[in-house]
């Protein structure tokens, strides 16, 4: 007997959730109405069932689970679940980019701006990415991203995330006119550089600034910015470098201070855990002498921990 695996090719694929092989949304939608029927929630039932499909598949099971019985399935699971595990699972059945353009939207337009949010995904899609999520954010809430954010932030701080947004590929710049003497001397142009979205013709910028100065470009953006302006320059820096990187120091930041950041903790592991989580427990592993599965079991508890530790996808 042949099973049919789906059409990426396994050894390229670097997500810890696949395409569940032997998928079939109906049988799935019963499944998830059974757990949530009578008195009581089956819990381990529903994060075993969402956990373990792609995205796409939870789409195919809430049209099915809508056929089959008249209710929708995210509005479902929010009237049987609360807490951290609810905002989760709603997390795990949105759409990526509308995922990006709603996290996007509640920075920008909830109390004050949530900086961390806006610098996380601008300097971490691709350039398609922010095509798609601007696309959607301009339908879902009937603004354009760019002017929200611009009308939410300022200075170069604000000028850097809309340059990020343009999805501009600009032609190698003049590195000596870029990297003369200190970063605060050409400020403007280190941004319209580092808004440039290819990582090859950002590592050669990056190579020849370090020829000319001296110095890694990540010291001179320490020593002559702070802020947010820093720190979405040091965003772009790291992505460019190495984004499974950039999201392994995220992580680990989001447990490893005072208290745990339960939402920077649960949108990367939602938004990554198709994309490039295998090569993010690497890196995290690499970089602090322990798994990424151990510190999630440490930080976290009950079904929220369940669920991560199936997103995270297995010990290192």
């Amino acid at each position: 007997m042949f099973i049919l695996f789906p059409c990426f090719c396994l050894q390229d694929y670097r997500g810890s959730v696949r395409p569940f092989v032997h998928f079939n949304a109906k049988h799935d939608a019963e499944i998830l109405h059974k757990s949530m029927k009578g008195i009581g929630t089956d819990e381990d039932a529903i994060l075993m069932v969402l956990s373990a499909r792609s995205n796409d598949q939870r789409q195919q099971i809430k049209a099915a689970y809508k056929k089959a019985y008249g209710k929708d399935l995210v509005s479902a699971l929010k009237s049987e679940l609360g807490g951290l595990f609810e905002n989760l699972i709603v997390a795990l059945m949105t759409p990526p980019v509308l995922y990006d353009a709603t996290l996007l939207h509640k920075a920008v337009k909830g109390a004050g701006t949530d900086d961390q949010v806006l610098i996380e995904i601008l300097a971490s899609r691709t350039g398609d990415q922010i095509k798609d999520i601007s696309k959607v954010y301009k339908k879902e809430f009937g603004g354009k991203l760019e002017k929200d954010i611009s009308s939410d932030t300022g200075g170069s701080y604000g000028r850097l995330l809309v340059i990020l947004l343009q999805v501009c590929a600009l032609p190698l710049q003049d590195l000596y006119a870029a990297g003369e003497g200190k970063f605060g001397t050409d400020e403007e142009k280190f941004i319209t550089i580092l808004g440039n979205r290819s990582s090859e013709h950002l590592q050669k910028v990056f190579d020849a600034y370090k020829k000319i100065s001296g110095s890694d470009i990540e010291d001179s953006i320490k020593g002559e910015t702070t802020g947010n302006l820093e720190d979405l320059l040091l965003a772009v820096v790291k992505c460019a470098r190495n984004v499974p990187g950039f999201f392994a120091e995220s992580l680990y930041n989001s447990m490893r201070r005072a208290g745990t950041d339960d939402d920077t903790l649960m949108r990367i592991m939602v938004s990554r855990s198709e994309v490039d989580m295998l090569d993010i427990r690497a890196n995290f592993k690499k970089m602090y002498g322990q798994s990424l599965y151990t510190t999630i079991q440490e930080d976290t508890a009950g079904d929220y921990q369940k669920a991560l530790l199936y997103l995270c996808g297995g010990k290192d």
